[in-house]
């Protein structure tokens, strides 16, 4: 039976609405209207008032849906704080509004950070170590690092780096290795080095380019990337954690590759990640595989 992993409820973000192919959210002191292609319902709440409670609005691009522009009402910051608190995890984290409606945390990915904190503080070793690929800004990076860890973070964009080392110093954290590198590169070097990692965490989108022109393709090379996990994670103490957002990919897919390289673990979950909005309506943000 597939595990629906729903995060926790955290102050500085709420779903308030979804449908008709848009969502409507609050980030701590400002509320979004982003597009959102899995939201194939009707509002709940009119578009008039969606209006009313936002802030900015998305607006995509006819020549390429992935990029647009923000329309901001009056007072509204391209920039802003939030928190995320979890036990004895604090976190805080910049947010911004970006040409391709992201805005620097995926909040969805709140349970996998209270599921990274947890896998480190119950390790026997004092100082895991742990790798983070596809990073982004960090959120994992973070869990990672305030749970005692030793974290390498690898993303080939190297603005978002430096975005996710501010998130860093805000969270009052440090230590954390940045390597601005295509993962599948660096894993491969790692691979060679005999290194091994307590913990690995990846997150690959379904289409990008390494720092050097290098092509990721979810289908094509996710494959070869958890055997190459496999190869680096310690065989005695540790936790891996994958998460896919690529429609028409099921967790299934995940759970595959994991019991075929992996073997079959009695601590894998599996399931979709998704929010559920003010109207008790679920939306689906992609899947996960962990152990």
């Amino acid at each position: 039976m597939i595990k629906l992993l729903k995060p926790g409820q955290w102050k500085d973000y709420e779903l308030i609405d979804s449908g008709n192919f848009e969502k409507l959210e609050r980030f701590g002191i400002q509320t979004l209207i982003r597009p959102e292609p899995q939201a194939v319902w009707d509002k709940s709440l009119s578009s008039e008032i969606w209006l009313q409670k936002s802030d900015a609005k998305f607006h995509k691009e006819k020549k390429d849906p992935e990029k647009g522009s923000w329309i901001l009402n009056k007072g509204c910051k391209e920039q802003w704080p939030v928190e995320y608190n979890y036990k004895s995890l604090h976190l805080k984290m910049r947010l911004g509004l970006t040409s391709f409606r992201h805005i620097g945390i995926f909040p969805e990915q709140a349970d996998n950070w209270n599921f990274i904190y947890d896998k480190i503080k119950s390790m026997k070793n004092s100082r895991p170590k742990v790798l983070n690929l596809f990073a982004y800004t960090g959120g994992a990076s973070l869990a990672a690092c305030a749970a005692g860890a030793e974290v390498v973070h690898v993303d080939s964009v190297k603005p978002v780096i430096s975005w996710a080392r501010e998130n860093m110093e805000l969270s009052g954290l440090d230590g954390i290795r940045w390597i601005v590198e295509d993962a599948l590169k660096f894993v491969k070097r790692e691979v060679r080095r005999d290194s091994r990692y307590n913990g690995i965490i990846l997150d690959p989108p379904a289409y990008g380019r390494g720092a050097d022109g290098e092509k990721w393709v979810l289908e094509e090379n996710l494959n070869e990337m958890v055997k190459l996990c496999h190869a680096l994670l310690d065989p005695d103490e540790n936790f891996l954690l994958m998460s896919l957002y690529s429609m028409g990919f099921s967790s299934l897919i995940g759970k595959n590759l994991i019991d075929q390289i992996f073997g079959k673990r009695e601590s894998l979950e599996y399931g979709e990640l998704f929010l559920e909005d003010s109207y008790k309506k679920k939306l689906p943000l992609g899947t996960v595989v962990r152990f």
